[in-house]
């Protein structure tokens, strides 16, 4: 199987789901899983027993959690996990795994995948780390949701460094301190005016605010 460079396509995710895609050769827990991750009401689910059919499908809507078995067959998860991170650089990958042991679970983990689960494995062990992936990769939510709160966030912190109260900050930028808060909580983002005029109180290029919100 050799790495394609087609991108995959600029669908959104508008349900707030988070898109998971499930590789296993074995055809029922692949059943297993899809049946509950369904009944939990957060996610979307692919399933695939074919690592092909996982990564066309991958080029055509990227997830944002794959759930990967390391031994299917004649097929190496090893491979399956340099191909998914060659092509998606921050894709959020979960091991699954028949026959676990400590130096594999070291060479996953060095591969810089998020989690490592051992069959069989209860499902509130995967609830949880499920959850945990959601919240440590800010998942299901829309690139506005998180640009606001990225974007707040920052901005907050920058004031705070400065031990500006938000009176003092809408005195500088003419922004009101109604609006100032609205923003730091992520509730807004601001206008081009009140974002130039931000960026002129704190010394800072708006090309360099963005560059460190990693957005």
């Amino acid at each position: 199987m050799k790495a394609t460079t087609q991108k995959p396509t600029k669908e959104r995710k508008l349900d707030g789901l988070v898109d998971i895609a499930v590789l296993d050769d074995d055809i029922d827990f692949v059943h297993y899983i899809e049946d509950f991750l369904k009944e939990e009401g957060l996610y979307r689910v692919r399933t695939f027993t074919h690592p092909v059919d996982l990564l066309a499908s991958c080029d055509q809507r990227k997830p944002d959690v794959v759930l990967l078995d390391m031994k299917m067959g004649p097929f190496k998860g090893e491979e399956v996990i340099q191909q998914l991170q060659d092509r998606y650089r921050d894709l959020c990958i979960i091991v699954v795994t028949g026959y676990p042991s400590l130096e594999d679970m070291r060479a996953t983990f060095k591969r810089k995948v998020y989690d490592y689960l051992a069959k069989p494995f209860s499902l509130s062990q995967l609830r949880q780390t499920l959850k945990n992936a959601v919240e440590t990769h800010d998942l299901g939510r829309s690139p506005q949701a998180r640009l606001r709160d990225r974007l707040g966030h920052r901005l907050k912190l920058l004031r705070v460094e400065r031990n500006w109260s938000l009176k003092d900050l809408a005195g500088m930028t003419g922004v009101s301190v109604s609006q100032l808060s609205s923003i730091e909580r992520g509730t807004h983002l601001p206008s081009m005016e009140s974002m130039l005029a931000l960026c002129q109180a704190f010394e800072i290029k708006p090309s360099d605010l963005l560059l460190s919100i990693d957005f």
